[in-house]
């Protein structure tokens, strides 16, 4: 999988364009991710990203960095042996192509504020 491009409220992976907010696996993109609090990330909103055990997950908190990552929910996952990374989802974009063919990354990225 590989970005190709990211705008407000839409990204391209690998040719295919998505309006909605996405989760990026090794082998698939799960569109239409939904978070319990839709601007504050909450562990449960996770649990099929920590079912898959990537070595880092890279949360994109929207264009201006409006999802709040609680610090629990960062320590929970690295105490689960996740490394997270937590960026502006354009940066977000730009670090999972950096990553993605030396680790198993999964991206987790809200699309728009």
């Amino acid at each position: 999988m590989r970005i190709d491009d990211y705008g407000f409220g839409y990204i391209v992976i690998d040719g295919k364009r998505y309006t909605s907010d996405v989760i990026i696996y090794r082998d698939r993109v799960y569109d239409g991710w939904w978070r319990k609090e839709g601007h504050r990330l909450h562990l449960s909103d996770l649990e099929d990203v920590i079912r898959e055990k990537p070595e880092i997950l890279i949360i994109g908190t929207g264009r201006f960095g409006v999802m709040k990552v609680p610090d629990e929910v960062v320590r929970r996952l690295e105490e689960m042996g996740i490394k997270v990374i937590v960026l502006k989802t354009k940066e977000a974009c730009k670090k999972y192509n950096e990553l993605k063919d030396k680790h198993y990354v999964v991206a987790a990225l809200h699309l728009t504020c």
